[in-house]
Parts: structure tokens; sequence; C-alpha cells
């Protein structure tokens, strides 16, 4: 095969040569970097969702307006559940968060429907989920924790709740739910986060009244 030649006479590399050549240039530079580049991230192997024991039966409803309704707000969060990776309490100082698995979405969100879909199977009327200002009642709070705490080895959801009245009414309340005996692994943690978020669901159910 003959070379091209430029106006100055050096040769050029044909087209095959040439992508050869930057093969192996790329192949020279990976190798030099030693693997720490990589295109994407790596997904976790687990997704967490929460899933309300006491979720309404297919085909039933409720209607009203919204003056009338109770209105779910999505909660505030501590920082260490304000993101999707589960948090594992080490002490009281310290955050690490569980390796393989993450939230499917925000964990104050994931809340929000839940305690929407066990308001609505206690038969409390027409529940919605908005941030639109309302003369019902609404209920919202703070999500303080939703993870593992390493010292007791517990799923632990804390909710510090408020509920505001018709007429300007305010109340607050603390829940807790701690399961005992979890493990910090993927398959363990999110069943139990799953039955101590239902447990606080269902008691400010039972509160809101």
């Amino acid at each position: 095969m003959k070379l091209k030649r430029t106006r100055r006479g050096d040769p050029i590399m044909p087209s095959t040569k040439r992508a050869a050549a930057a093969l192996l240039l790329i192949a020279a530079l990976g190798a030099g970097l030693g693997g720490c580049v990589s295109i994407g991230a790596k997904p976790p192997g687990t997704f967490l969702s929460l899933t309300s024991e006491a979720a309404p039966a297919p085909g039933t409803g409720s209607s009203g307006t919204l003056a009338e309704a109770t209105v779910v707000l999505e909660p505030g969060a501590a920082a260490a559940v304000s993101v999707l990776r589960i948090p594992v309490q080490i002490d009281a100082a310290n955050v690490a968060y569980i390796k393989g698995a993450q939230w499917v979405e925000r964990p104050s969100r994931a809340f929000q429907h839940l305690l929407a879909d066990t308001l609505r199977a206690r038969g409390k009327g027409l529940v919605v989920e908005t941030d639109r200002n309302t003369t019902g009642t609404r209920i919202g709070g703070q999500l303080q924790a939703m993870g593992f705490d390493a010292q007791t080895r517990s799923a632990v959801v804390r909710f510090d709740a408020m509920k505001w009245l018709p007429g300007g009414r305010i109340e607050t309340r603390r829940f807790e739910s701690i399961v005992a005996g979890a493990s910090p692994e993927p398959a363990a943690i999110g069943p139990a986060l799953n039955r101590a978020a239902n447990k606080v669901a269902g008691e400010i159910a039972d509160w809101v009244g």
C-alpha cells in the first residue's frame, strides 16, 4: 500500500492505521490510569420502597372539596435521611450508609404516600397529597430517622408530626417505632423499615381522629 503525501512531502497514515493507532493510545491511557476511570456510576443492588399494610381496596374512593379534605404534606427531613441512601447511626455523632441499597424516591416522599394510604384505609374521608394551602386539616412534620441504629441493631423510624386544624389550632406529637433484631443487610433492612414506618403511620392515623 502506498502512502499519500502532503504538500510538504510527509506521508499520511491510511485510515485503517490511524484507527489502530487511536485504539493503542486509548489502551495505553487506560493502563496508565490504573482503572481509576469508569463510565457511569455502578447502580446499587437493591432498591427499597415503602408499602402500606393498610392500603385502600381497589375501586374505593371519596369526594369533597379541598377545604373538607385531610391534606397530607410531604414532611421535611433531617440531613441524614434527606438522601436516597439508608443511614446507619454509628453513635451520637457519626453516620454511615448501607452499601448496595438505596430508596427509589426521597424517604420523606415515600412516607407521605404511605401515610396518605393509611388514612384512606382507615376511612378518614377525602385524603389528598398536595402542598396547596387549605382551611381543612393538614398533616405534616419532620422525618427525623428512617434507618439502622448500630448500637441497638434496630430499624428505627422517628417522625415529629404536626397537625393543623380548622380554626388555626396546631398540635404536635413525636412518633417512633423500633424493630429490634434487624440487620444492616439490604435484604433485611427493607422489610424492617417498612414494618416500622407502617406502625408510625397507623399511630398518626389514630391521632388524626
